[in-house]
């Protein structure tokens, strides 16, 4: 029998291993938020400190009260912030930020981010952004396959952001093909890889 010694780690001594670091998850509205959750927990359970913008479309597919008891923090909602707020959020976040992932990344975000609109606290964060963006597609696949939607892709990723997927699969409206969010653990995956290549800005900062 294994003696207690022998036996291998648990998860809680590697599921820490982002403590330290500040992700903002963005969430645009699509159905594969509901995938979000389980990607707002495993940064929580590694250990990033993590906060959740969302578009009022976002809102229709998962609530906030939902991200905000996963996170531990308020899910913004608004650029305008709480009353008792003295800082606008778009700008406090940027400056805390290690990352920002934006999943799930519609068409209407992907082309906000590419052309600078700023009109939501999501696309208002996006335009200020100072650290590594990591977006995770998922869309209708001739939606990802429009010649504009590619035409957006490609000058994000020339101006240095990030893509994990989209993947091959079963749509929600029962389409297949390309479009479908990365699953959890391979965002969670690229997550990770991104934020280590740096310290945290906990770190560096004064």
């Amino acid at each position: 029998m294994m003696s207690t010694s022998d036996e291998p780690n648990n998860n809680n001594d590697t599921v820490r291993d982002l403590t330290g670091y500040e992700v903002v998850v963005g969430i645009a509205g699509g159905i594969a938020a509901y995938k979000v959750c389980s990607v707002v927990s495993g940064l929580v359970q590694r250990g990033a400190g993590t906060t959740c913008v969302m578009t009022e479309a976002a809102t229709h597919f998962v609530t906030p009260l939902t991200f905000q008891t996963l996170s531990g923090r308020r899910a913004v909602t608004s650029i305008w912030g709480q009353e008792e707020d003295y800082y606008p959020d778009h700008i406090g976040l940027n400056e805390r930020a290690d990352l920002l992932l934006i999943a799930p990344a519609t068409a209407n975000i992907i082309a906000k981010i590419a052309h600078g609109i700023a009109d939501d606290i999501l696309s208002t964060t996006m335009v200020g952004a100072t650290c590594p963006v990591l977006i995770a597609p998922a869309m209708n696949c001739n939606m990802w396959s429009n010649p504009v939607v590619q035409a957006n892709v490609a000058k994000l990723r020339e101006l240095g952001f990030h893509f994990v997927g989209p993947g091959q699969g079963w749509l929600a409206c029962r389409a297949v093909g390309a479009g479908r969010m990365e699953e959890p653990d391979v965002i969670l995956d690229a997550v990770a890889k991104l934020l280590k290549a740096d310290p945290p800005k906990s770190m560096t900062m004064g």
